[in-house]
């Protein structure tokens, strides 16, 4: 159902797939480099290209948005660098705290804030339980040719023409300062689609079985999907969003569709069919890659823990219980870590999974499209007084009202599912935990470990299986039992169910404010925002101490930073830095707190040497080894060493949290995603790679002389020493992938907000 080309291809007409070795014979003539530009994604980026460049992008864009978990720290920043107003669209939801059920009153202090910046910058506000932030920018702001920039990973309106991408809060804060996103043009890989799902197959399953094909190699790492075919035609524009929001799982940098009269019927209904406009490739385009998706092959699919690559047909699940159940029980036993442990096979009756709880919620499960078919799939059922329960959180108020008033609701509830508001959290473990040992199915965006809310440091462990919103409500109707879509009757499913916008509650509870700044309101900040700490700029030598070495194949934002009630704390930087790590390292916070605590006796004027003995020793083994280094001179940081850290979330936690507390460094094979990786460097940390095994461990340290003036040159081969315990001192070789001179800068000033300051001195 999913083929992977092994070269780059050319789309021909929109519907003829052409790979590159074969064009010559096809009669194509020409270029990759000339056909490249005939892709969308090469028209609108170009079109948002400010450097004049087109290999170089420095992008501006059209609108930009933020939830309760980031844009307090994003404000912050570019206060404290200088902003004065809000210069594009900027959106506030508050779709991520928005039960205010951990720490008192510090959640809805955050939305206070929020509130407060808005009038104060010219914001736009929306109140919690109003609209999760990707449902309100498809309603409002996406359209053909746009881009749009959000500081959440699962920033994705390609199915409505717009180019969105999901960074960490530098970036925003840049665009907020009127700089500029920065990034080399990207690589595009066609999505190319035929056929059409068969009845019972939703939007999930594609989405499921495109990740499934391509995360485990890269194929499409950071660069841009752009979904074109004959395959668009047979899913409604509501479908598309639900495929297109789950691309971020493929760890790609932005997305893209082909877009046509169903775009534009979209569009037109929430009131904007101005921002249509026909979007299609040229009648010769060249794409880097391309994956062939058969719609009608797709079948539903189930991604189990802990992971949306971990994909399998219902079918093959059923098929093969034990020995797949077995290898999650094993993997699970990892994620216990030897506290807490998770058994599936016990949930085999009769031959036949069983599940404690479904979920249909968020940004890609919470659509209209998908609660009407779980709707339809459970009326005059029953999801029975067992074990099993069912809730259901609409996208927006919008959408929640439409599916009130044509009795959608009423058959969830007289079902027995329970109806919510528009709320993120059963997608990062603030809403719905299962019970200890469940396994939950959910029409959410993630599946990683705890992302669900255990705790396996307290004995806790429960785990999540990804599935289409409609093999959930055929789930639900038998009780529990594991149950693909594509059981119940054909006539169940209609996918083209009619949508009428109602955009009452947003004219009636939310703050329109762009271009209404009153500087004279004043911002309300409650007792737990609080400012950034300062940083100190790097300086010519650095001795890392590792802190924390992680073996795992890949390491997610919620290892680094856990998500959940800790996302409560994310307005106070230093009390936010106290859970850094904690599921994965719980000693890690300790360890590089007694680093920062060193470092800042050598800036108040001490020698590292006699700040802590142990450093004397390392400066020692570096004398004895014939290697210069001045113990007055050289900055002292923490480091991390991660094979391949940074899957998953934006949020730019996952770098400041280590920032703040001594962090200066990363080591790593590669990074997952550039999302990741700019955050590291927006918060004035080094992204330094390596070749090969680490031959360091917890507790050893690394010497990099010159790292300051080695920032201006090629950064292949920067030379660094590893002094272990023993005095042993050996020769490692890292390097740098490459920086923009913004980049650079920002690093060499310690951080965005000094560079920031320091520009506009």
């Amino acid at each position: 159902m999913v083929k992977l080309y092994n070269e780059g291809v050319y789309l021909r007409g929109g519907k003829e797939v052409i790979p590159e070795s074969e064009a010559a014979a096809a009669g194509i003539e020409a270029a990759p480099a000339d056909a490249k530009r005939g892709t969308i994604a090469y028209s609108i980026l170009q079109a948002h290209n400010t450097s004049g460049d087109p290999d170089m992008l420095k992008v501006r864009f059209d609108a930009m948005a933020s939830h309760d978990i980031t844009f307090v720290g994003i404000i912050q920043t570019a206060r404290a660098s200088g902003m004065t107003e809000f210069p594009l669209p900027y959106v506030l939801t508050n779709c991520h705290n928005s039960l205010c059920a951990v720490g008192g009153t510090i959640n809805e202090d955050d939305h206070v804030f929020g509130l407060s910046a808005a009038k104060r910058y010219g914001g736009i506000f929306v109140p919690p339980h109003i609209a999760v932030i990707h449902s309100f920018m498809r309603e409002n702001f996406a359209g053909c040719g746009k881009m749009i920039l959000g500081s959440d990973s699962h920033t994705r309106y390609g199915a409505l023409g717009t180019m969105a991408i999901g960074e960490g809060g530098g970036e925003l804060a840049k665009q907020l300062l009127k700089d500029t996103y920065d990034v080399a043009y990207p690589g595009v890989v066609a999505i190319y689609l035929t056929g059409a799902p068969r009845p019972g197959v939703g939007p999930h399953d594609v989405a499921l079985a495109i990740i499934r094909a391509v995360f485990k190699s890269g194929y499409v790492k950071n660069k841009v999907m752009e979904f074109v075919g004959p395959g668009i035609a047979s899913m409604t524009t509501d479908y598309r969003n639900g495929v297109d929001v789950m691309t971020t799982e493929t760890t790609c940098l932005s997305s893209i569709w082909a877009t046509d009269e169903d775009t534009c019927a979209f569009l037109t209904e929430h009131g904007r069919e101005g921002d249509y406009r026909e979007l299609k490739p040229a009648d010769v385009a060249y794409y880097d890659g391309c994956v062939e998706v058969d719609l009608s092959e797709v079948k539903p699919m189930i991604a189990l823990p802990f992971h949306p690559s971990n994909g399998f047909t219902i079918d093959e699940l059923n098929e093969n219980l034990e020995d797949i159940l077995h290898e999650v029980e094993l993997e699970a036993a990892k994620v216990g870590g030897g506290k807490a442990g998770l058994t599936l096979l016990d949930k085999v009756k009769d031959g036949k999974l069983h599940v404690q709880q479904g979920v249909i919620a968020g940004c890609s499960g919470g659509n209209y499209g998908n609660v009407v078919q779980a709707a339809r799939a459970l009326k005059g059922k029953s999801t029975g007084c067992g074990e099993f329960s069912l809730a259901v959180y609409p996208t927006s108020q919008p959408v929640e009202l439409e599916l009130a008033r044509r009795g959608y609701l009423y058959d969830l509830m007289e079902a027995g599912a329970i109806v919510r508001t528009a709320f993120c959290g059963p997608c990062f473990g603030a809403g719905d935990t299962p019970a200890n040992n469940g396994l939950s199915i959910r029409h959410t965006t993630r599946n990683f470990p705890n992302r669900e809310g255990s705790k396996p440091g307290n004995g806790q462990l429960a785990a999540v299986a990804l599935m289409d919103a409609r093999s959930i409500a055929a789930t639900a109707a038998a009780g529990g039992v594991l149950t693909p879509a594509t059981d119940l009757p054909d006539e169940t499913w209609d996918e083209s169910c009619e949508y009428r916008f109602d955009s009452a509650p947003y004219k009636k509870r939310v703050y329109w404010g762009f271009g209404k700044e009153d500087l004279g309101s004043a911002l309300v900040e409650g007792p737990n925002i609080k400012p950034w700490p300062a940083m100190e700029p790097l300086a010519q030598d650095i001795l890392l101490k590792v802190c924390s070495k992680i073996m795992d194949p890949v390491t997610t934002t919620d290892e680094l930073i856990p998500s959940g009630e800790t996302s409560s704390y994310r307005s106070n930087p230093l009390g936010l830095a106290e859970f850094t790590l904690s599921r994965r390292d719980p000693e890690y916070v300790g360890r590089s707190k007694a680093v920062d605590a060193v470092e800042k006796r050598r800036v108040a004027g001490e020698d590292l040497a006699e700040a802590d003995p142990a450093l004397a020793g390392v400066f020692g083994a570096l004398a004895a080894a014939g290697v210069e280094a001045d113990s007055k001179a050289t900055e002292y940081g923490s480091m991390v060493y991660a094979v391949k850290p940074g899957d998953g979330s934006a949020r730019e936690q996952a770098a400041s949290c280590q920032r703040v507390i001594g962090g200066l460094a990363n080591i790593v094979s590669e990074y997952a995603t550039k999302r990741y990786r700019s955050n590291v460097m927006n918060w004035g940390m080094l992204p330094f790679q390596m070749e090969g095994e680490p031959n360091f461990e917890v507790g050893d340290y690394v010497f990099v002389p010159g790292i300051r003036a080695a920032l201006d040159g090629e950064l292949t081969d920067i030379a660094a020493w590893v002094v272990r315990a023993d005095g042993s001192v050996d020769q490692i070789k890292l390097a740098i992938a490459d920086m923009t001179p913004e980049e650079r800068a920002i690093v060499k000033a310690g951080c965005l907000i000094n560079y920031n300051r320091q520009k506009n001195a």
